[in-house]
């Protein structure tokens, strides 16, 4: 399939996506009553929620530029935002969020970053993010079982399953990385199994791009090893991040001056959606987020359950789709010009 094939069905999935979750969310309710809740809503409570947006964008931006420094790259940190808006647009409108890495390596290399730099960067942001979501996850099993028993019910089970997709995901991104022979066997292994039963054609090339791939991350487990220091930097500051994220739901809660539930119930409920939803194949999880909403959130937004929501998930995800769309048509225009401007 063609890159241009690539975008256009991956557009055609996030438009059908989305007209499908407005049609499911409002099909039957009073949009004139929903419009006049919303703008009650006081607007002092909503700058923050927006800043915590882009607190959320700029942490991947300070990561990078972290990482960077330590292969001797001086980038701007303006510059390393650009690498990040690029990278949270394109993974909010692809199925897995697959295309935010490809196309921040395509940005670093016009900046003269070295790819295999690039993807041990990445790598590593994409091992943290999937990291951090985890350890929240099992805190909340942990430690707050009765909680999830309370606001989650029967639907406790979807919960479950996104943390298991994660605790898998991660392990075996760990698997890879400190592990990279066993992994190499394993992998290697497989493609053969799938060769023997047809299901893909057998290529040389194909096994060797795999070999390729798992070598990467013997350096990237080299890299982790010989910077545990920053690792723990980078751990905190995705910790940051994804609480910063989940935040702007608190500060909606008060922007309709509701009051009587803790900002930490709130918190952990928005968490508790991000972990359900974070591996499932949908462009930024439309469509089971705002399902979640609607029956997690019920006790703590009572009768503005439907305008919360808009709220909430129009600043936690729409408005980061919008920044981080103009940022990245900001990045198109920017290396656009330095790559004019720059001696060949």
């Amino acid at each position: 399939m063609t890159n241009r094939k690539k975008v256009i069905l991956n557009a055609l999935l996030f438009f059908a996506v989305l007209g499908l979750t407005v049609y499911g969310v409002l099909h039957g309710e009073d949009l004139g009553d929903l419009k006049e809740a919303i703008g009650q809503a006081d607007l002092v409570w909503l700058f923050p929620a927006v800043a915590c947006v882009f607190v959320f964008i700029w942490g991947e931006a300070i990561i990078i530029w972290h990482m960077m420094c330590t292969y001797g790259i001086r980038l701007k940190k303006r510059i390393c935002f650009l690498f990040s808006s690029v990278g949270f647009f394109f993974s909010c409108v692809t199925p897995s969020a697959s295309g935010g890495q490809p196309m921040q390596i395509y940005f670093m290399k016009k900046e003269k970053v070295p790819i295999p730099v690039a993807t041990v960067i990445l790598m590593i942001v994409t091992i943290t993010y999937k990291l951090v979501l985890v350890v929240i996850g099992l805190g909340i099993v942990l430690f707050a079982r009765d909680f999830l028993q309370t606001y989650l019910g029967e639907i406790l089970f979807v919960f479950y399953l996104g943390l298991s997709l994660n605790v898998f995901c991660v392990a075996f991104m760990m698997v890879l990385v400190f592990h990279p022979s066993l992994a190499k066997q394993i992998m290697l292994k497989g493609l053969r199994l799938l060769e023997r039963l047809h299901l893909v054609k057998k290529r040389e090339e194909r096994m060797k791009k795999l070999e390729d791939s798992m070598d990467m991350y013997n350096t990237t487990a080299a890299y982790m090893r010989g910077h545990i220091w920053l690792m723990i930097r980078v751990f905190l500051i995705t910790f940051v991040q994804r609480i910063a994220l989940f935040a702007v739901t608190c500060f909606v809660y008060r922007a309709f001056g509701l009051s009587g539930t803790p900002w930490m119930v709130t918190l952990t409920l928005q968490a508790v959606i991000s972990v359900s939803v974070d591996m499932l194949p949908l462009p930024g999880g439309m469509g089971i987020s705002e399902s979640l909403f609607l029956v997690i959130f019920k006790p703590v937004f009572g009768a503005l359950l439907l305008p919360g929501m808009v709220l909430s998930r129009g600043l936690g995800y729409y408005s980061e789709l919008l920044i981080s769309a103009v940022f990245t048509l900001a990045a198109v225009v920017v290396f656009q010009r330095r790559s004019i401007r720059r001696p060949q």
